[in-house]
């Protein structure tokens, strides 16, 4: 017994919070939902008329406190997704008559330097030190009241207005520290790094160097953290060597400032912030998800476990929050119903202006079936977990949208339309030519629909009636999913639009997916997308067409061979191909991965056989393992079903590591020298490793994980979460993977 209490115990404290559950023979891994510290921003913009602000800091009451070129601003009225501005700061009328020079921080009080004294307001307002340096543009206070300053070159340490010590530099000086430690004042100019003993009134050049701009103390003032016009280096501050050599693999190399900050280095540059990890890597902080603007002048740290970034566009708040997945989804899902659902549908938000969520509209989109689909799917999950009222509402209310894309229009039974919207101006819609009368007058149908709607809803649809037992909802899942199969199976395995005429993307016949040479990746897509939509509808209606059907698919047809293919033999048609081959084939497809993933819930967990089960499980984890590099979240779930031989870590990265502002900032990352560039490929991958969600652009799992850039609309739009988050988390607690979030033990 006690054996096996160590071995809990060593469990428990395996990163990152793993348990390991048995599953038949093979131990499973499932992530322990504890709290952990999720970022986000509020943004205080500087209102035109305001001169560009230098520093900001915060004290013991957790009032903000900015210096500027025209006096003291402070924030004001700002929130998460609701930026404030900067204002004059009034409240002490006196500070209004004062020429600001600096401002800094001692045992948690504001200090402030004027062309007169050193001073503050706390400690009742006794601290009061005239320096007689009318053009002093650096200080720092040290014990007992003592405080350096300096104009220029020229320094002075005085206490109580008495001059004690005056010396000079070789260069101006840029900024002042002082060591609790150690007792002394470091001094930073653009080429050298010096001590001043206040015991020893003694000024002594550590280092020299060249083109240097911004600096702090860490490891209890033993080591100093500089930064240059390309770069940072460290310093010995004992020895006055560098210690390796200069930094310049960041995210950008211009350093605007340094600081130290709970034992984290974040340096400022003119093209964001980053943080140096623990790992060695940097979380980056750039574009207007994060900051007002680029340029960043200073940061330090903030109230209650943030970090502030001034910038010359104005005061980004890096708020740290403990949080749980669960308490994300929380998040999540009252984003999605408080702005993203239209007509029942998972949409998401344009015409914003400049990230005002308060403005904008939902718009119908060619795929709208799908992402509802998405969200729908994460909702029924949901529901089997928790047997939440709101989530059955939820799964109600998408259904209704589902279920009336198949009746709004006057096309074949079992038609499902892209979209449906009511009647109006046509140039409102997307894709505008695409757009049916329906009879109601009231209503327009979207045709043209595509093979991403088809598994979408046979994904969701076949959750629903697995999962979901409550009437009427388990029999319209199974209804829809009957009349669509019915449809594709009585037109020879084509969707049949208005016209008569298959839709361009709504094939399944076998001349038609082995027309394709055998490196074009629809025919593996197709044969595994219909064959997984035939299971399903074999494993709930029961009707033995759609097992015939799927059976001659597989054997007779070739289907199984064309999805059992190794993902590795992906790639581009040769010359000598049709003209739809070669264009079918000029890259990845990221949307087919999307399609894959959902249709292997109906492939595998629906599988006719044992037999056929054990190889759709060899291909989908073959195909996993062609994704791994991506990270995605979703794709590392749905493999969960099939193998305990997943990325677990990979999946909860990619859940905690996403922004809580889906918002489609502009994002750059092209310019960093901290990442690494590959040679074009098929895969259009462009890194050695990709990037966490939180550092590049907003986008849903049928994009490529390594883009990394993102420029124009910016802040036009907001993404929703149902299909981007909502579906794989729960996905996830539905398999197991991921646990209900730990209770707190009340203390007795």
């Amino acid at each position: 017994m006690k054996k096996i209490i160590l071995l809990l115990v060593v469990i428990s404290l395996m990163a990152p919070k793993l348990l390991m559950a048995e599953k038949g023979n093979a131990i499973r891994p499932v992530y322990k939902d504890v709290p952990y510290n999720q970022d986000y921003s509020i943004k205080y913009y500087l209102p035109a008329g305001l001169k560009q602000p230098v520093k900001v800091f915060s004290d013991r009451n957790n009032y903000i406190q900015i210096l500027s070129a025209e006096g003291l601003l402070k924030p004001y009225s700002g929130a998460f997704l609701f930026p404030g501005t900067l204002v004059k700061d009034g409240l002490y009328r006196p500070m209004g008559d004062k020429k600001i020079a600096g401002i800094g921080i001692c045992d948690h009080q504001f200090v402030y330097l004027d062309d007169h004294a050193v001073f503050s307001n706390a400690w009742a307002g006794s601290f009061y030190s005239k320096h007689e340096l009318p053009n002093a543009t650096a200080f720092s206070v040290g014990a007992d009241f003592t405080s350096l300053v300096a104009a220029g070159a020229d320094l002075k340490y005085l206490k109580d207005s008495q001059t004690l010590w005056t010396g000079k530099t070789d260069n101006a000086v840029i900024d002042i520290r002082y060591a609790d430690e150690t007792g002394l004042f470091w001094i930073l100019t653009g080429n050298s790094l010096l001590s001043f003993s206040s015991k020893e009134k003694k000024l002594t050049t550590v280092f020299e160097g060249a083109g240097l701009t911004a600096f702090d103390l860490n490891d209890k003032g033993s080591k100093a953290i500089i930064g240059t016009r390309n770069g940072y280096l460290e310093v010995n501050n004992s020895t006055g060597k560098q210690i390796g050599s200069v930094h310049t693999k960041l995210p950008c190399t211009e350093i605007t400032s340094v600081t130290v900050i709970n034992g984290k280095v974040w340096f400022g540059s003119t093209f964001g912030a980053f943080m140096l990890c623990d790992d060695g890597k940097f979380k980056y902080y750039n574009g207007e998800r994060w900051l007002p603007g680029d340029n960043v002048k200073h940061i330090s740290e903030g109230p209650e476990n943030s970090v502030l970034i001034l910038t010359n566009n104005g005061l980004g708040q890096i708020c740290f929050k403990q949080m749980t997945l669960e308490d994300k989804a929380d998040y999540f899902e009252k984003q999605v119903r408080d702005r993203h659902i239209r007509n029942g549908f998972n949409s998401s938000i344009e015409g914003m202006k400049d990230g005002n969520i308060s403005t904008g509209y939902v718009r119908d989109s060619d795929n709208d079936g799908l992402w509802t689909s998405m969200y729908l799917g994460g909702e029924v999950f949901r529901y089997a977990v928790t047997k939440s009222p709101e989530a059955l509402q939820n799964c109600y209310e998408s259904l209704d949208a589902i279920e009336r894309l198949y009746t709004i229009n006057s096309n074949q039974v079992g038609f499902p339309s892209r979209s449906f919207e009511r009647r109006g101006d046509m140039s409102r819609l997307s894709d505008h030519d695409r757009w049916r009368h329906a009879k109601d007058p009231e209503w327009d149908w979207k045709a043209t629909t595509s093979s991403d709607e088809a598994i979408g809803h046979i994904f969701a649809l076949g959750a629903m009636a697995e999962l979901i037992g409550v009437e009427p909802m388990k029999s319209r899942a199974i209804h829809l999913i009957d009349i669509l199969m019915q449809h594709i199976v009585d037109h020879d395995m084509y969707l049949i639009d208005f016209d008569g005429k298959p839709t361009t993307w709504g094939r399944w016949n076998p001349e038609y997916v082995n027309a394709r040479p055998v490196m074009v990746g629809d025919r593996k897509i197709c044969s595994s997308n219909i064959t997984s939509m035939l299971q399903t509808a074999y494993r709930f209606t029961h009707k033995e067409i759609y097992k015939k059907k799927a059976l001659e698919l597989l054997y007779k047809n070739g289907f199984l061979e064309n999805l059992m293919r190794p993902m590795k033999t992906i790639g581009m048609a040769p010359a000598d191909a049709d003209l739809l081959s070669r264009e079918l084939s000029n890259g990845w497809n990221h949307s087919d991965d999307e399609m894959y993933f959902l249709g292997y819930w109906g492939l595998y967990r629906y599988a006719l056989n044992d037999e056929l089960k054990a190889k759709f499980k060899e291909s989908i984890i073959d195909h996993w393992e062609i994704e791994r590099p991506e990270k995605e979240g979703a794709w590392n779930i749905v493999t969960s079903m099939t193998t305990n031989e997943f990325d677990l870590n990979e999946a909860i990265w990619y859940l905690q590591k996403h922004p809580l502002d889906l918002i489609n900032w502009d994002i750059m990352n092209s310019h960093r020298k901290d990442i690494e560039p590959i040679a074009p490929n098929f895969r259009q991958q462009t890194l050695r490793e990709v990037l966490p969600p939180d550092e590049r652009p907003v986008q849903r799992h049928n994009g490529n994980m390594f883009n990394i850039d993102k420029k124009g609309g910016n802040g036009t739009g907001e993404e929703s979460a149902g299909d981007i988050w909502l579906l794989p988390y729960w996905m996830g607690r539905y398999l197991g993977v991921i646990s209900a979030p730990e209770k707190m033990q009340r203390a007795k």
